[in-house]
């Protein structure tokens, strides 16, 4: 990928408590992960040697960054944001390759019609089956519709539990957050045998760690990630004295009252 869009506010805005060399850093670790197209590798040395990263102050850098933009997978850190934009690029792609196929495809169909003096005109069904649509040639009756074995998936309840309802409504804002995924986290971890007062406990210390670093709402964790395997709830979610310094509060966050704390039940 050679291309990503970088919105300038959004950036400022959620790396403005970082120093400068931290804010350096970040955008070389972004860039080697839209570069790669994967998350990236978990051998720090090799990390630091490929964005320069030689001083100890810069490798400082690099680990203090990873721990607060990215999550630690088996497979390396991941960048919640760098994935989205990376998978609608792959759609985008894939749709294009597509598209030139069938045109390609076309072209040289007609040219061959041309040379044997016959019509053009079946070339829309050429490039309708390189697009996946190929036109049916007999309408389908009831009798000849496939049948569909693959059962569907398990809808959410709905209510959802109480216990879940508390955290979810807890859990501070993220825009594009599932509900239906974020439960599936959370029931996973329940059969796993996490008390739900634990990933409420877990909750309540990322709303605080988000209302005090000035998180934007964007940059906050999917609740779905926060729910999965990572174990992100069992995180202390510390906030340093420089991340509580700066920033702005934007949204809802400006109108709540934030001096009684987050109470009992995971609200303010």
């Amino acid at each position: 990928m050679n291309y990503y869009s970088h919105h300038i506010g959004d950036f400022d805005r959620a790396t403005r408590h970082l120093t400068r060399i931290e804010r350096s850093v970040y955008r070389d670790l972004l860039d080697t992960y839209y570069d790669t197209e994967q998350p990236l590798t978990l051998d720090r040395a090799a990390l630091c040697r490929k964005i320069l990263a030689r001083s100890d102050e810069e490798a400082t850098a690099v680990e203090q960054t990873l721990n607060e933009f990215f999550i630690e997978t088996p497979t390396g850190w991941y960048h919640q944001r760098c994935e989205e934009e990376l998978e609608a690029y792959r759609a985008s792609n894939s749709q294009k390759s597509a598209a030139g196929k069938a045109s390609a495809a076309k072209r040289a169909l007609k040219l061959q019609q041309a040379m044997n003096g016959n019509s053009t005109t079946v070339a829309t069904t050429v490039e309708q089956t390189l697009n996946g649509s190929a036109t049916n040639q007999e309408p389908i009756t009831n009798n000849h519709k496939p049948v569909n074995l693959k059962p569907s998936s398990a809808s959410p309840p709905d209510p959802y539990p109480e216990e879940f309802e508390t955290a979810w409504q807890a859990y501070p804002p993220r825009p594009g957050a599932s509900k239906k995924d974020s439960y599936k986290g959370w029931t996973a971890r329940r059969k796993e045998g996490v008390p739900a007062e634990a990933l409420l406990a877990g909750v309540q210390r990322y709303a605080n760690y988000v209302l005090l670093s000035r998180t934007e709402p964007q940059f906050t964790k999917q609740p779905a990630t926060f729910f999965g395997p990572g174990e992100h709830y069992k995180a202390d979610w510390a906030v340093s004295a420089t991340q509580t310094q700066k920033g702005v509060i934007h949204g809802n966050f400006g109108k709540q009252d934030y001096h009684k704390g987050v109470g009992a039940d995971g609200t303010f």
